[in-house]
């Protein structure tokens, strides 16, 4: 439950991809089936090292009643939270940062694939308003698909405050919005940059908009209105990064 998580400072990992991925230093506890363990007890050392655990075998049937999955795999861990502010993502060595600031994202999947697809693209880091979506809900941690320990991200109190931070630090922000004026591809991104993307169904909130320094737009055909939030903060993330290669 995320109130627990909360006051104990960790999240929930399953299955093999989150494992190999997960920092061996970050893990508190380890929960494996009967089954995996008669298989991958080599893995599990490869993993864990030489790191002292909590660590528990379970048989099948309990351990499909612990996942969170329809297909489980066999293993989760317990793994304690990293703690980022605005300086990790302002820091001398990023010479040109490039942020996504997300508004009151709602749907754990988009938020996963923003943060994978943020890895991808060399984003610096990803700032979250507080009534954003749960980072640590289970379906977002597994659309990071491993993402989630390389990215760093923090919930701010106040986003509009956060994003003026941001523009007085030299960085300049761009809002995807439909009342934008230029395309996305006419816009300079090699500068330190920051992305706004809002809600799924409503967009940005205008007093979170208004922190812009522009407005752009991401044309699109046929009869759709609007861009998935993952799409949208994706295509602009990538094309900040292509631009950066030139």
């Amino acid at each position: 439950k995320r109130k627990l998580r909360d006051e104990e400072n960790i999240f929930l990992v399953e299955g093999v991809r989150m494992f190999m991925e997960v920092p061996p230093q970050r893990v508190r506890e380890l929960y494996v089936s009967e089954t995996f363990y008669a298989k991958e007890k080599g893995r599990i050392r490869e993993v864990l090292g030489d790191r002292r655990v909590a660590f528990e075998v379970l048989s099948d049937q309990a351990y499909a009643f612990m996942s969170d999955t329809k297909t489980p795999q066999g293993v989760m861990c317990v793994v304690e939270r990293e703690g980022y502010g605005v300086q990790d993502m302002l820091r001398p060595s990023q010479e040109r940062p490039l942020l996504l600031v997300l508004d009151n994202l709602q749907d754990p999947g988009n938020l996963g694939t923003i943060i994978r697809a943020a890895e991808g693209a060399g984003a610096t880091g990803v700032i979250l308003s507080r009534d954003c979506v749960d980072i640590y809900n289970p379906k977002t941690i597994r659309s990071t698909m491993g993402s989630l320990f390389r990215v760093p991200f923090y919930y701010a109190e106040d986003i509009v405050k956060e994003t003026g931070r941001l523009r007085e630090a030299g960085i300049r922000v761009y809002a995807a919005h439909l009342d934008g004026k230029i395309s996305y591809e006419e816009a300079d991104y090699a500068c330190p940059t920051a992305f706004l993307i809002g809600n799924e169904g409503n967009g940005l909130r205008d007093e979170v908009a208004a922190c812009a320094d522009a407005y752009v737009r991401i044309p699109i055909k046929g009869r759709v209105e609007s861009l998935n939030a993952a799409v949208a903060a994706s295509v602009l993330m990538f094309e900040a990064a292509r631009q950066r290669r030139l």
